[in-house]
């Protein structure tokens, strides 16, 4: 496989992840935004295992199995499990609605391009171009956790922007030290079940996962 094919993969994939990204920030069902959450995760392991490819750098393959693991098995998973335990079934509302979202994540797509352009103008790595992708997954993700209401769904979109974050290390220097890397797995892993050990005592408390209905609670106390 030449260059130019390896860029036109890494190119496709890394739109995925930024189509995926944009889905979770429309989507008003819990479990149609882990699903999306998911497939991001296999676009992100697919990606690093191809840079690994070009770039001859084994540890990325290893990099690419734990982003399988964790994002795309382990923790819809535990996020599927988690939902179910607290019987979260109706929509999701948002601060902002679907068409401005929409605005402001497009509007971020294109600050990150502005942004990243010289980057990519200095840059000689064949990730260069997706730099730009992953600077605006990750903002997008800051996004849905500022425009959702619940809990669980701000969670997602920490975890989003982690992946667009892992994303933009690959892109701008292949991937962190193994090391960095599998502690960044454990801490994400174990952030997951702390979360949802603190959604279960909030929900227990509160009867409800709203953020805006807890401060109402609390400014009424």
């Amino acid at each position: 496989m030449d260059i130019q094919t390896t860029a036109q993969i890494i190119n496709f994939l890394a739109a995925m992840v930024l189509l995926t990204a944009f889905g979770m920030l429309v989507q008003r069902r819990i479990y149609g935004l882990i699903h999306l959450f998911a497939w991001q995760g296999l676009f992100l392991s697919v990606s690093t295992a191809i840079v690994g490819y070009a770039a001859g750098r084994h540890h990325l393959y290893i990099s690419s199995v734990l982003t399988l693991a964790l994002k795309v098995i382990l923790l819809p998973y535990i996020l599927n499990a988690l939902i179910h335990k607290l019987k979260i079934r109706k929509e999701i509302e948002t601060v902002v609605n679907v068409p401005l979202t929409m605005l402001i994540g497009i509007a971020l797509v294109i600050f990150s391009y502005s942004l990243t352009a010289p980057v990519r103008e200095m840059s000689t790595l064949v990730t260069r171009s997706i730099l730009a992708i992953a600077l605006a997954t990750v903002m997008i993700g800051l996004l849905m956790m500022i425009t959702r209401r619940h809990a669980v769904t701000q969670i997602i979109g920490f975890l989003a922007m982690e992946n667009g974050l892992f994303f933009a290390a690959t892109s701008a220097t292949y991937g962190m030290p193994l090391v960095v890397e599998l502690g960044v797995a454990i801490d994400v892993l174990i952030a997951a079940f702390i979360f949802g050990i603190f959604f279960f005592h909030i929900n227990t408390t509160f009867d409800s996962l709203d953020v805006e209905q807890m401060a109402r609670l609390k400014e009424g106390e």
